[in-house]
């Protein structure tokens, strides 16, 4: 747990004040807790977790169950209206914005996304149902995701249409502001 909480700490920039860190700290606590085998043992500490996952859903308006499996480095770049189903997962240096639902696609019908490495969640955008998103996958604003995206692909839209990535590498690329030759 404390090793993971290190590398959120790193994650968040080293920032009390950024309140998916606070979410982390919660989310890595519920997760410890299930370590406990004897349940008489776990019970304070699950009644401790729940308590600390109400505040912080108050708090911060995000909602990340610790039953979600999420990897290294998961980034909450913007807080509020975020809502996470328990049984979505996430790959590593993934980052989520605010406004994003990842979850069921039908009330009743379980089956959440199943989220690749380095993938970015632009604000407000919904990914649902039993789906898997890719390896270094871009979803934009807005987008609603409800079919598989491969890896190194765009989805944007609703409902999202899926392409490839063109991304010009770091020599080429050219700010989205313009050139500013004076």
């Amino acid at each position: 747990m404390f090793e993971n909480i290190r590398e959120d700490w790193q994650t968040y920039e080293r920032d009390w004040a950024r309140q998916g860190f606070w979410v982390m700290l919660v989310y890595r606590f519920g997760r410890w807790r299930y370590r406990i085998e004897n349940r008489v043992l776990r019970w304070p500490f699950s009644f401790l977790y729940k308590l600390l996952k109400v505040l912080s859903q108050i708090m911060t308006g995000i909602d990340l169950p610790c039953e979600v499996r999420v990897g290294r480095r998961f980034l909450i770049e913007h807080f509020g209206g975020i809502i996470i189903s328990g049984d979505a997962v996430f790959g590593d240096d993934c980052v989520v914005r605010n406004g994003v639902t990842v979850g069921l696609r039908h009330r009743g019908v379980r089956g959440a996304p199943v989220i690749g490495d380095r993938v970015d969640i632009g604000a407000g955008a919904k990914v649902l149902g039993p789906i898997r998103i890719g390896n270094d996958v871009a979803i934009g604003a807005n987008a609603v995701v409800i079919r598989d995206v491969p890896d190194n692909c765009i989805a944007v839209g609703v409902p999202a249409r899926i392409s490839p990535r063109r991304d010009p590498g770091p020599e080429t690329a050219e700010p989205p502001w313009g050139s500013q030759s004076s």
